[in-house]
Order: structure tokens, then sequence, then C-alpha cells
């Protein structure tokens, strides 16, 4: 987990202290139970002797139960408190559930909603039937933003400064890696400009595919992104664009105008488009580039 250096060097009221508190509190994923000194700051990238100071504040605090049997800490429920009432403030979750379930049984695909947290997205929604996809993902579960669906429509619904800011982290963040993810992102914007969504095609998982719809509110919130995935062997590229990707976006923007206070069609009636509007991004022509940070 890499910390924003560059702000707690530059920015005057950044408090270092509460940044590398709460980085603790991120070591910790839905599936890891328990976490020692040693593994955390392996995730941090904060020195062993600063992490134990943290851990033992934290736990002070009530936001750690140590495990002593096992030198280790798990979250503590003053913890998990602040995850639960950030869930209940995000409407976007409540109101789009039946949507994402009727979705789901349409295509018999997974549908799930979620935000950025640094260089992921993080699900805060999610409907699917056990069988839908090989791995695992549940509320709190995160994904790249580079390489999935999910994240390409996230980076493509961002304001031009905002997605240079963030096109250079992700950059600086995988390193020679980087050139091949830059070109699936910039094949997304033109596919985002074109269709209204994002695809990913076995660039994140090899069996995976996925479409993904950014959802844009009025209230300053997100944008928050929504995607639809399956086995590759049952979402085939041709039914991502054909099919799934269409049913999403007329998914997504019946969503908004039930947040926008006008009257949705029902989830039921939820079908694809051909003529659906598709708000134009940039990419500035056939071949265009991306924004120089993305170089």
């Amino acid at each position: 987990m890499k910390r924003p250096a560059k702000k707690e060097a530059t920015d005057r009221r950044f408090v270092v202290a509460l940044s590398r508190g709460l980085d603790v509190l991120r070591a910790f994923h839905p599936n890891d139970g328990l976490l020692g000194n040693q593994e955390i700051a392996a995730r941090t990238n904060l020195p062993k002797p600063t992490v134990s100071r943290l851990t033992y504040t934290l736990t002070k605090l009530g936001y750690l139960t140590p495990v002593p049997r096992f030198e280790k800490y798990q979250l503590a429920p003053a913890a998990m408190a602040l995850g639960y009432a950030a869930l209940a403030n995000l409407g976007v979750r409540h109101l789009s559930e039946p949507y994402r379930e009727e979705l789901m049984r349409q295509t018999g695909g997974a549908v799930a909603v979620g935000g950025r947290d640094r260089h992921s997205m993080i699900y805060f929604g999610q409907s699917r039937n056990g069988l839908t996809l090989g791995v695992q993902l549940d509320v709190g579960s995160r994904i790249p933003i580079a390489t999935t669906a999910m994240g390409r429509a996230y980076i493509w619904a961002l304001p031009e400064d905002d997605r240079a800011n963030l096109l250079r982290e992700l950059r600086e963040h995988y390193g020679s890696r980087w050139p091949k993810m830059r070109d699936g992102i910039e094949r997304c914007g033109e596919i985002v400009a074109k269709r209204g969504f994002a695809i990913s095609a076995g660039e994140w998982q090899d069996d995976v595919h996925a479409v993904g719809v950014a959802l844009k509110l009025n209230d300053g919130t997100g944008p928050y992104a929504f995607n639809c995935g399956a086995p590759a062997f049952r979402f085939t590229e041709e039914r991502l664009l054909g099919d799934i990707g269409p049913r999403l976006v007329a998914m997504v923007r019946n969503i908004e105008l039930a947040l926008g206070g006008a009257a949705p069609q029902p989830p039921d009636t939820i079908k694809p488009s051909k003529k659906e509007a598709v708000k134009k991004l940039k990419p500035g022509g056939k071949g265009a580039r991306l924004a120089e940070g993305i170089r």
C-alpha cells in the first residue's frame, strides 16, 4: 500500500500520524482475519516499530482487538461500525438493489456497485447467485481500477484534470506494467464514448469478462460505477458488446433517474437500448491518446 508521500511532505494541514493510523486499518482485507505487525508493515510500507506503536494506539482506542496467542490483531467492532455507518449513508446502494437483482436474473451475471479507494474500486453493493464467478467477491472486496470494467468506467467518468491526476498515480504505482494497462484504458475510452460502457475481457482475471458503467450524481459525491461480470465462456466479447453492456447502461440510467426524483422504468423492463444517449468523454478523435498523465 503506497502512502501519499508528496502530500505528507508539502501539505502543512496533512496529519501524518492520522494517515498512518488509517493505513494500518486499511491493511485488513475482508478475508484476512488476523494480521501481525510484520504483515501490516509489509502491506503499508511503514517501519515495523512505527506499526507497533500504531497498533498499540488503535488497540487502546478500541479499533483493533489483540489476539495474544498468535501475537496478531483483528478489526474490532468500533472499526467495523465505521464501515457500516458509511454503507448506511450510501443511498445508491439501497436504491440500486432491486435493479441489480433483476439484471442478475436476466443475464446470469454478478452485478455490483463500487467506489474508488486509492488505486482500487471497493464494492459496497453486490448481487450474485453463488455460481456466477470463480473469484469470490462481496461487499468490501477491492478490485484494481486499471484493469477492470468497473474501474475503467470510473476513470472515464472523471473530469479531465482528475482523470489525468489518477492516471499519473497509476503510472507511478504500476511502473513497467503500466504501458499495457494504459493501452487497455485507451481502448475503453473509445468504447465508452461510442457505447456508454467499458469492458474488461480477461485483463483482470483470465477467465472473467465484464462490462462497467459509471453513475454520476448531482450532489457532489462519486462518481460511482457498476459492473456486470461472469465467466468468459458465458459472457463472450460479442455478448458483452451486444447484450450485457447495453443492459447495464439502461439499468444505470434508470437508477440515475430514480436518484434524481424522476420516474424510472420498473427494474423488470430493463432491456438493451439501441439509442442509448452517450455523454462524450474526451478522446478527441479517432485513435487519440489519453491526457499527458497516462504516458
